[in-house]
């Protein structure tokens, strides 16, 4: 009964102490993230209320493209049918103008996929 004790205590901290390291891994990738994302900050708004140059990217990820009110987008993307997925994210910000073609977005390549990792973890917490 003891042993079983003991091994349902071990299994309960290990559990416990995966989650807490995972729950920091997605905090450093998050604050990670946000040091890349001041490539796009100069365009993007991290205020949902607040679109900038560009369209706000609070909520962006499983959004469909082109999709925010108050926002000007170019036929293109507006014609792309694309859905902000992590893979259409990582594709965009690998290479916007071969993703969707005519696009007006200034392209900023990060094609690094530690960085695009980083990237989505922090458009994840907006």
């Amino acid at each position: 009964m003891k042993s079983k004790i003991l091994g349902m205590s071990i299994l309960a901290a290990t559990l416990s102490f995966t989650s807490f390291a995972q729950a920091s891994n997605e905090k450093m990738m998050q604050a990670a993230g946000q040091e890349i994302f001041k490539k796009c900050s100069a365009c993007h708004s991290t205020d949902a209320s607040k679109n900038a140059f560009g369209p706000s990217l609070v909520g962006v990820i499983n959004r469909k493209a082109a999709s925010l009110p108050r926002f000007a987008y170019s036929d293109a993307l507006r014609k792309s049918g694309l859905t902000w997925t992590e893979a259409n994210i990582r594709r965009w910000v690998a290479g916007n103008d071969i993703l969707v073609p005519g696009t007006r977005m200034r392209h900023v390549q990060i094609t690094d996929k530690a960085e695009q990792d980083y990237l989505i973890a922090y458009l994840k917490s907006l």
